[in-house]
């Protein structure tokens, strides 16, 4: 476990103030704006998806009236690993951890009576995210909402998928080819959309310390924005619209030094490695999300503290956009109450605790100054090693990055299971007593339901529009044109997901992962 110790008289020619510029300045140690949230809160996203799209469009609409500010949507796992409900694979997963999509026409419901022109969206989702993001936009086009008006982001970041997730599908170098498709696309056709939310989350949910995290997630970046130049972009065309996604831990001031931290490298990568000269390229926006991972089954209530505790570290650290967890998500998806608790959280810190008030609150601090400078470091460290391996791709290839991850999340589990790391109500305060709290349930006949309309929806379609649109992507494909033209008339045509994924699979091939011991 890091443990940091700092006092002003072990350096006394350290002075913080002489090393940080203004909010707003590069290298935006102090936050990517003069103001910050002076002149506007970070964006309430709450997270939400489960069952059908007429189930999480209610949701929404609950969320949007009680002041959620963006909506953020989970998919569940055959929308994220390219598999239509009706896949034998799929039985028992259909609309579980996220909203089953299998088409259009699951869109459109999704959406329903939600005016795109006036919300942004997140989606999180990876694989399969070029056939999501068209359906976004045939439903704004649909509803009279240009593709150059819409706002929002795709998760997209297929290399934390290899490294710590594994929803991917392809071979990486077909997945980067899908990416810098993307970006290539929305440079010209979606200029307010965020085609990348490059993640950390996952990597550090999977185990990885604070300084993994930022390292593997910038590795990552990097390998994006080589292979976006290699495609022959320009770094400043595509760059502004790159995004990251961190979570939020409970060790408030590692979090908070961590933000600052990540700012500076970005800053730094984009203008000295990649020679950017937007200072909007090497602006790091990023969403945060409190940690999953520190959220325990046994006395649940305690996870309003964690939440509220990683919320503000996210507040301070300078965050773009915010989903808090709700108390109820070690045990299950969480119900109504428990997300609006989730979304009150927030909006307490932004309306009663008078953060926002202030640009930068711990700027200047000597341990907050010191403990930036020092994440910065072991960062930089590692990103030299990942170099002398020939980059994020060839890493995870090796399975560097993921044997990195599994021996931190060993040596975590160890210090929880000897005491030496505590854990409230887990291995020290243990209260036996079982605490019941009403937990959201999945109706089962869901995966049913949405087998028939999915049949349903084959029957009354064009399907020989379908086969063409499909025959013109895998052509398409096995050449190097732009795929997601060819993605979006698949999708408009109402191929599902399914499809166009195995239309894809059988060019591209599927990944194996190495093993790794």
């Amino acid at each position: 476990m890091n443990k940091y110790v700092f006092k002003p008289e072990d350096n006394p020619d350290f002075d913080p103030a002489s090393k940080l510029s203004a909010p707003g300045e590069y290298p935006f140690t102090r936050g990517i704006h003069r103001q910050m949230y002076r002149s506007k809160l970070w964006t309430m996203r709450q997270y939400a998806g489960f069952g059908s799209a007429e189930e999480t469009n209610e949701r929404f609409a609950y969320l949007l009236a009680n002041g959620q500010t963006g909506l953020s949507v989970a998919f569940d796992l055959p929308t994220q690993m390219g598999l239509d409900s009706d896949n034998p694979l799929c039985a028992g997963e259909v609309g579980r951890t996220g909203v089953a999509i299998d088409s259009l026409e699951d869109m459109e419901r999704l959406f329903a009576g939600i005016d795109l022109a006036k919300v942004s969206t997140s989606m999180t989702i990876n694989s399969t995210s070029a056939i999501l993001l068209c359906m976004y936009r045939a439903v704004g086009g649909k509803q009279g909402v240009e593709g150059k008006k819409l706002r929002g982001t795709i998760q997209n970041d297929i290399l934390k998928e290899y490294e710590a997730r594994n929803t991917y599908i392809f071979p990486p170098a077909a997945s980067m080819r899908l990416i810098t498709d993307i970006f290539s696309f929305c440079s010209a056709e979606m200029p307010l959309w965020n085609t990348i939310s490059i993640s950390g989350y996952h990597i550090r949910e999977a185990g990885a310390t604070a300084q993994q995290e930022l390292a593997f997630t910038f590795a990552n970046a990097c390998e994006y924005v080589k292979a976006a130049m290699k495609a022959g972009m320009e770094v400043d065309t595509f760059a502004p619209q790159l995004s990251f996604f961190f979570v939020a831990q409970s060790n408030l001031f590692e979090e908070i030094a961590k933000f600052r931290a990540a700012r500076r490298l970005w800053a730094k990568i984009m203008k000295e490695r990649f020679r950017a000269r937007n200072p909007k390229s090497m602006m790091l926006r990023f969403h945060v999300q409190t940690a999953g991972s520190s959220l325990t089954s046994q006395q649940p209530d305690n996870n309003l503290v964690r939440t509220t505790i990683e919320a503000m570290a996210a507040v301070l650290g300078g965050a773009q956009s915010l989903h808090t967890n709700s108390k109820d998500e070690a045990l299950s998806l969480p119900s109504p109450q428990a997300a609006l608790t989730a979304l009150r959280t927030q909006q307490i810190i932004g309306f009663e605790t008078g953060l926002g008030n202030i640009v930068d609150p711990v700027g200047g601090s000597y341990f907050i100054e010191s403990l930036t400078d020092s994440i910065e470091k072991e960062v930089e460290t590692y990103l030299k090693t990942i170099d002398s391996l020939g980059g994020a791709i060839a890493a995870v290839e090796s399975g560097y990055i993921q044997k990195e991850i599994q021996e931190s999340a060993y040596r975590y589990h160890q210090a929880v299971e000897s005491g030496e790391r505590i854990i409230v109500g887990v291995n020290k305060f243990i209260d036996n007593k079982e605490e019941e709290i009403p937990l959201l349930k999945i109706d089962q006949t869901i995966e049913v339901r949405q087998i028939e309309r999915l049949s349903k929806l084959k029957q009354r379609r064009d399907n020989k529009r379908v086969e063409m649109c499909l025959k013109g992507l895998a052509h398409a494909a096995s050449l190097s044109d732009n795929l997601i033209p060819f993605i979006a008339e698949a999708a408009e045509s109402y191929a599902t997901v399914g499809e166009i994924s195995d239309t894809l699979r059988q060019v591209f091939g599927k990944f194996r992962p190495p093993v790794t011991l």
